[in-house]
Order: structure tokens, then sequence, then C-alpha cells
């Protein structure tokens, strides 16, 4: 049976909140959307379905303009009940999901086929994100808890040794960075260049230069 992935966004009035000292509400908004076409284009590419599950509206009339399913949130729960939704929906169809963030832009068609190759030989592929998170999770769909949140790429491993299924990890550098601070929009600058937000994160004057404080990468506006 095919793959589904899934990806799970928020409300765009939520969008990127930690980046409130560097871009304005409606550049987070534009910003996440840059990102989401980038993820979206590439899980085109590299699997059977691709699911995008939010609880606003704006978001789902927004990525039906994408040629992706939508499915929106029943009732009030947090990511992971979130996810749990996306999961049973896509089981129907489905025998493993590949959930993945909205915030990764420098995904691309070789890393998620690399993860799919080795679901072939384990139940259970897990990206760690550079913070302790999750970036990419290939599961059996039903049959995994999501355990999204602080420190998940453990909790999965735990999750998935519970479930007695077979784990192995796939770590990539560029996989690994989600977006969060303006030092990450320092690293989507630095490294991607072909890619929409790269080309958003342009239009909006910012530059990037090393930095020897706390943060590596320091994002001005000219």
């Amino acid at each position: 049976m095919p793959t589904c992935a899934i990806i799970p966004v928020s409300r765009f009035s939520n969008a990127k909140t930690r980046l409130s000292p560097t871009l304005t509400p409606i550049e987070r908004e534009n910003l996440l959307k840059s990102m989401l076409k980038d993820v979206i284009y590439v899980l085109k590419k590299s699997v059977d379905h691709v699911l995008v599950i939010s609880s606003d509206k704006d978001v789902l009339v927004y990525v039906d303009t994408l040629d992706v399913q939508i499915l929106e949130e029943e009732g009030e729960t947090d990511l992971n009940g979130a996810l749990n939704q996306a999961v049973d929906y896509s089981s129907k169809k489905c025998s493993k999901v590949l959930i993945v963030p909205s915030d990764i832009p420098l995904i691309k068609e070789e890393y998620v086929k690399e993860i799919l190759r080795k679901g072939e030989e384990a139940d259970v592929v897990i990206a760690p994100a550079k913070g302790g998170g999750t970036n990419a999770l290939l599961c059996p769909a039903p049959g995994l808890k999501m355990m999204f949140g602080d420190c998940s790429f453990f909790n999965h491993q735990d999750e998935a040794k519970r479930k007695g299924f077979t784990c192995t990890i796939y770590d990539s550098f560029y996989l690994s960075l989600d977006v969060n601070t303006a030092e990450d929009l320092g690293e989507i600058m630095l490294h991607g260049e072909n890619t929409n937000t790269y080309q958003y994160l342009k239009e909006l004057s910012l530059t990037v230069r090393s930095n020897h404080g706390v943060e590596r990468l320091q994002v001005e506006r000219e």
C-alpha cells in the first residue's frame, strides 16, 4: 500500500511568533506560506499522497490551491491530537505515514527517498531536529502514538521500542533545520538558494553575517 505524507499547519495568525523581533505579522504569515510551498513541492514528487491538516480555514483555503489533500482538524486539540486524526484518516488508504513539519524548507527529494528506503528495512524512521525534536517520522499507519514536542526524538524512539517496532535514524543537517529564530533565517539564506523561502527572505532585504556572540549568525535588514 502507498505512503502518505502528513503536514500539520498551525494558524496563520500564530505563525512563528518567536520571529516577532525580526518580522511583522504579515511577513511571518508569508514566510510560513513560502516554507509550506517548499515542503509540499518536495513531498509531492516523493510520496503517493500529501495531506495537510489544520484547524485554520485560511490555511486550508490556501493549501487547496497547492493541489494536495486537506483535512480540517476536529475539535479543540493539540499538535499530537491533530496528527492522530490525520494518521487515522490516512490509514484507510496508506500503510505508512511520513509526518513532516511545515517549517523545514531545506528538505530535498533525495532526503525523503532515503527515509523511504530505510523504511523498507525498519518499521520506524526518525529524522531529528537540531533541538532534539523530530523533523520527519515514518511509521506504520496506524500504530505509533504521536509524541511531538520537547525531546520528541527520544520520545518517538521509546514509543517505537514500547510497541515492538524496529527503529532507525536518518540524520541530516539540512533536514534538522526548522525555522524558529532569526539565526534559523540566516541558515536558510546560507543554504537554501533554490527555495521559495530563500527568495522571499531576499525580497525582504534581509542580510546575514557571521557573529561571535551567543548566536552564530546575525540577520539584519539592509
